[in-house]
């Protein structure tokens, strides 16, 4: 999930994150959801004052009279969102509590031998060069675990290259920092995410970085790390995948633990059946992703153990992302096509 990012106080808000103390954040999460909802009306007026002054440098007065209408209409419908927004932050607040988020991120918690691992993660394998590829919505999805590493407050993270191609041509090139705990647990510790577009007339075509947006860093501007798969995962369990306020703020929640194709048929839905059955046993995880950042844009992951994930599906559209191919498990060879 991408979403860009709010133009806040962030020197302010990287001070309050990390110095919170029970007594100042005793309602932290409602308060937290109040600031950004401010944080992102602010953001629209801001944005409509911009489209403001190029409209007025328009010579055709129709064409300013339209366009100034348009940016009157865009801050309308960017209000909206702002409300939607703050609506699903409350959500997350009875979910997860009043309590300030600011999670332990000790060197001391944290694998630093990426070949040797305490205790790996089945539903999230870290090992050095597996490769995943994925297809769905006409984009190509090729991810690889490096051996590069990133030391971040003392952690050390690997790093994993995400490629996704349209018709062949680039449109995202993310560098995501992962960090391994001793208990099993999977950490986020940041991404480095640039979006690229083509445009049409220009010669050669060639993608132009457009957007960091998404990006994040634990430590940096008051970036906090998430969890991206739990040691023991279990129903209804609901955590944060990342925390940069306003702009990455992805969440997860365990759906099942056992799931397998033909016990559910909500579950089942858009599920590629052979793709579930060579992969599934009553042994595998399904997730709702999900962002206040972007209401009623949930995901569900499915993942399978010495696999990791396999399916991505988009509940608002139906979309589907379906592994079909990997490079370090015997299934690997047997995966249908799309």
């Amino acid at each position: 999930m991408r979403q860009r990012s709010l133009r806040i106080g962030i020197s302010l808000l990287a001070l309050c994150i990390g110095g919170g103390t029970a007594s100042a954040g005793t309602h932290a999460c409602s308060a937290t959801t109040s600031d950004a909802f401010d944080a992102c009306r602010a953001s629209t007026q801001d944005d409509k004052n911009t489209a403001d002054g190029i409209c007025r440098n328009l010579s055709d007065k129709a064409s300013q009279k339209s366009c100034l209408s348009d940016a009157r209409s865009t801050q309308q419908d960017a209000m909206g969102e702002c409300k939607d927004q703050r609506s699903a932050r409350a959500d997350v607040c009875s979910a997860l509590g009043e309590a300030p988020y600011a999670p332990a991120f000790d060197p001391a918690d944290f694998d630093t031998d990426f070949a040797h691992l305490t205790h790996p993660n089945p539903l999230f394998p870290l090992a050095i060069g597996d490769q995943w590829t994925f297809s769905g919505g006409g984009e190509i999805d090729k991810v690889e675990i490096t051996s590069a590493t990133k030391l971040i407050q003392g952690v050390t993270c690997i790093v994993s290259h995400d490629v996704v191609t349209v018709d062949g041509i680039v449109t995202e090139d993310t560098n995501d920092w992962i960090a391994q705990a001793k208990s099993g647990s999977v950490f986020y510790c940041g991404e480095e995410a640039k979006q690229f577009e083509t445009f049409p007339g220009d010669d050669p075509q060639t993608p132009e970085l457009v957007s960091i947006d998404g990006s994040f860093k634990v430590g940096r501007n008051g970036d906090q790390t998430g969890v991206l798969m739990q040691a023991t995962p279990a129903v209804g369990m609901t955590y944060r995948q990342e925390f940069s306020l306003g702009n990455a703020e992805d969440l997860g929640e365990v759906l099942t633990t056992t799931y397998s194709f033909g016990q559910n048929a909500d579950l089942d839905k858009n599920v590629p059946q052979s793709l579930a059955q060579l992969l599934c046993a009553g042994n595998c995880l399904v997730t709702r992703d999900f962002s206040p950042l972007e209401p009623g844009a949930d995901e569900r992951k499915y993942f399978s153990p010495g696999i990791g994930d396999f399916l991505e599906i988009e509940l608002d559209t139906g979309t589907v992302s379906q592994l079909v191919g990997c490079n370090f498990d015997s299934r690997c060879a047997m995966l249908p096509a799309p």
